[in-house]
């Protein structure tokens, strides 16, 4: 299926090739200061559709909706209507078609096809049965290549995820950790090999779904570049760091006062401690209990349990969208910004109200993506992104009215246009026109 459906898609790009060009030629022509791009990247706003996803749900719809926002790049969300899991290969090849077409029509060019809830759901490609790891890679992944090889575009992804019994077991986490780079590695060269410009996958923000630290994170670039040969990038989403911080590593003393408060029921809920592995709960019940080893005996043999299983356990820095941005964000072609609290990622607007209360501030958001080209660029990474796609990625509420969605897209454009004004700027053009304070003091 997939070589005869990338086959009716690489028909649709040929016919569509001059777009490409026409928009190569303007982006030549728009007079915009080039620079070393390994240090200093173009920056584009762009929308991601999945707020029109069962509304406004044709090509048509949805370019006409965000270039009247003054938006001219486009993420498109597999989530409204373009998941080849749900549509067929024929219904799909004319999709293509429509959006080449209204995107000709409107001004706009998608930037980005990406996942969405459907394979966000899903063990995919750590699924315990190697069947469907398979079919994950074979029948959805590489036809959404397919499809972004057809639009001239981009491409990320979330479609992965660990099982407790994996979780538990180093072995196995190891085993199919390596699985998942091998699995990216293919992903990877398969999209080199359709001409795709950029492919990689979203951090996230617990253990059973990596890249989930920064560390973790380097890792798995460094893992798949080394076994294939070939680029592979990172999304990092300004609301993925809401979680991070439920999973550090406690210190002694917390485990000790942690078991004295449940021996005495001082209001042990008060004091949550993660510990990782089961093995190291059933150990710290027994330390609660006072049965068998001493308390020293048992703390030893927890951090012991700690060692075995590393990949259960986050740093403080990891809760910190900042500090993603300015290690690895010039290996993100792709930002996805939402407003977030930092308790919850709930891709909120960027309104008054949101704002208000939000930790995200859009200039120190540019500041910390200099910062990260500013850095000494790491052996075993991929190249540096000369170009990042700034995307909103905000969600719409099953019970919101279409007026109350279109307003919290258009507020959070308006935010952030103030902070990109044209599209293809330097980084360093835009840091330079930065106020010198944060938007909320």
């Amino acid at each position: 299926m997939a070589q005869v459906f990338g086959y009716v898609l690489k028909h649709h790009m040929r016919a569509y090739s001059f777009q490409a060009a026409a928009q190569n030629a303007a982006k030549k022509a728009s007079g915009l200061k080039m620079t070393d791009m390994a240090t200093d990247p173009r920056i584009f706003l762009s929308i991601d559709n999945c707020f029109a996803s069962k509304r406004w749900t044709r090509p048509s719809e949805w370019i006409r909706l965000i270039r009247s926002m003054g938006v001219r790049f486009i993420e498109a969300s597999a989530d409204n209507e373009c998941d080849p899991l749900y549509c067929s290969k024929e219904y799909l090849s004319d999709w293509i078609r429509e959006v080449n077409e209204a995107s000709l029509a409107h001004g706009a060019q998608i930037a980005n096809v990406y996942s969405g809830h459907g394979t966000y759901s899903t063990l995919g490609l750590t699924h315990t049965d190697p069947r469907n790891r398979e079919h994950m890679l074979r029948n959805w992944l590489k036809p959404m290549a397919d499809i972004a090889s057809g639009l001239s575009a981009g491409i990320g992804f979330y479609c992965h995820a660990f099982a407790d019994a994996v979780l538990q077991d180093p072995a196995a986490y190891t085993e199919m950790e390596h699985e998942l780079y091998g699995s990216l590695a293919e992903m990877a060269e398969y999209c080199a090999e359709l001409g795709i410009p950029a492919s990689g996958v979203e951090q996230m923000y617990s253990p059973h779904q990596i890249p989930w630290t920064v560390k973790g994170a380097e890792k798995l670039l460094k893992s798949v570049q080394a076994i294939c040969g070939r680029p592979f990038y990172l999304t990092i989403d300004t609301g993925h760091q809401t979680g991070q911080r439920r999973f550090l590593k406690p210190s002694c003393d917390q485990i000790k006062e942690f078991a004295r408060r449940i021996r005495t029921g001082q209001g042990a809920q008060s004091l949550p401690l993660w510990l990782g592995s089961s093995s190291a709960y059933r150990l710290f019940d027994e330390l609660a209990a006072e049965s068998g080893a001493s308390e020293d005996e048992r703390i030893e043999q927890l951090l012991q349990d700690f060692d075995r299983h590393p990949h259960l356990f986050a740093e403080y820095e990891d809760g910190d969208p900042y500090i993603w941005l300015e290690t690895l964000g010039s290996y993100s072609p792709i930002v996805h910004l939402q407003q977030t609290d930092g308790f919850a990622s709930a891709h909120r607007p960027f309104n008054a109200e949101n704002n208000g209360k939000g930790i995200i501030d859009g200039a120190e958001v540019l500041r910390a993506i200099a910062r990260a080209y500013g850095r000494e660029h790491a052996d075993g990474l991929p190249p540096r992104c000369a170009e990042v796609y700034l995307t909103l990625e905000i969600f719409a509420g099953t019970s919101q009215t279409n007026q109350a969605v279109l307003r919290g897209m258009r507020s959070s454009v308006d935010y952030w246009r103030k902070l990109v004004p044209q599209d293809g700027m330097n980084l360093s053009e835009l840091i330079s026109l930065l106020p010198n304070r944060r938007e909320f003091e």
